[in-house]
């Protein structure tokens, strides 16, 4: 498959798992009593161009088989599960809104959100707990850039019985929220400002194979190799001669490798292949200081976790958490 080109997989959305979770969020706007509506395609990933009314899905949502392959090269699959999907869908129809009806050249919008000309940052680091924000994608998105906060606000304030007036209570994200709620109701039945039904970079147009996409894509996350993970390991593990007949400290990581990447990716909010990539790090490091384990028990495994998930949070303090533009 990976010497596939993506352009020759003749993928739709009809017929695939797409078709059910744009026709829930289709709903939800009908719910809302919302005229518009965004048209979708298939392309390399999320995204709502600026200027375009509508919302690109990653191709690989568009079959099981390729959904497979995703969480084989990148250990996850973003909007892989009904509840994600729909998560994202409501988030980029949020931008594909503010596309159509040009609401954030509103002053108020600024006002709220900050200026929508604001550069977007590689990375940002987020603060957990500011109430500023609402919380709906993971990492804490609304806090990387003022589009992303108007449309994590529009994603919490469509989401059926979220219950945000209760929810967010006490929080200054309320006013964003009310400010959502008003504007919307001001013009859930206006037609668009911007009719474009263009498509951005559609996948009949992607004419790179599955193996250049997986390898251009485990780039972006590759993790480089500081010395000063050696110290951490020779905490955990022993270079000793009397520890030598024990596993070693790479067989011990490689097999907890999928339950660790799993928990801290799963509390870091980190992309789970970035955590992997770091215990690959270490699982290098430890084959070169030819480390063994030292006392195999329960101790020993939640310190790995911990000095993992420690090697993470530097990692996000010293790049902070990518933007995915």
């Amino acid at each position: 498959m990976l010497k596939w080109r993506i352009c020759d997989l003749d993928l739709k959305i009809p017929g695939s798992e797409l078709e059910d979770c744009i026709l829930q969020l289709n709903a939800e706007l009908e719910r809302r009593d919302i005229r518009f509506r965004p048209h979708f395609w298939l392309s390399s990933e999320w995204f709502s161009p600026d200027g375009v009314p509508g919302v690109a899905i990653p191709f690989f949502l568009a079959h099981p088989r390729l959904k497979k392959l995703e969480k084989a090269h990148m250990l996850d699959v973003e909007g892989g599960n009904r509840d994600w999907c729909i998560k994202l869908l409501r988030h980029e129809t949020g931008h594909a809104i503010a596309n159509a009806y040009q609401v954030h050249r509103r002053k108020q919008w600024r006002e709220h959100f900050g200026s929508p000309t604001q550069a977007y940052p590689e990375t940002y680091l987020p603060k957990p707990y500011s109430k500023r924000f609402v919380v709906h994608l993971n990492g804490w998105y609304a806090q990387s850039h003022p589009h992303e906060d108007w449309a994590e606000t529009f994603a919490v304030w469509l989401k059926p019985n979220s219950d945000w007036r209760h929810r967010y209570r006490g929080w200054s994200a309320l006013k964003k929220l009310r400010f959502v709620d008003a504007l919307m109701t001001e013009i859930h039945d206006q037609p668009q400002r911007v009719r474009s039904r263009k498509f951005v970079e559609p996948v009949s147009k992607l004419r790179m194979t599955l193996g250049d996409y997986y390898a251009e894509k485990q780039a972006t996350y590759i993790v480089e190799t500081p010395d000063f993970y050696d110290r951490h390991m020779l905490r955990l593990f022993s270079n000793q001669a009397e520890h030598r007949q024990h596993e070693t400290a790479a067989r011990y990581l490689q097999r907890l490798r999928p339950e660790i990447s799993e928990i801290i990716s799963r509390w870091s909010y980190e992309y789970r292949y970035r955590v992997d990539q770091i215990i690959q790090v270490l699982i290098q490091r430890s084959e070169r200081l030819k480390l063994h384990v030292a006392h195999d028990d329960p101790r020993l495994k939640l310190d790995t976790v911990a000095c993992v998930t420690m090697l993470v949070m530097n990692h996000l303090n010293n790049g902070g958490f990518h933007v995915a533009l």
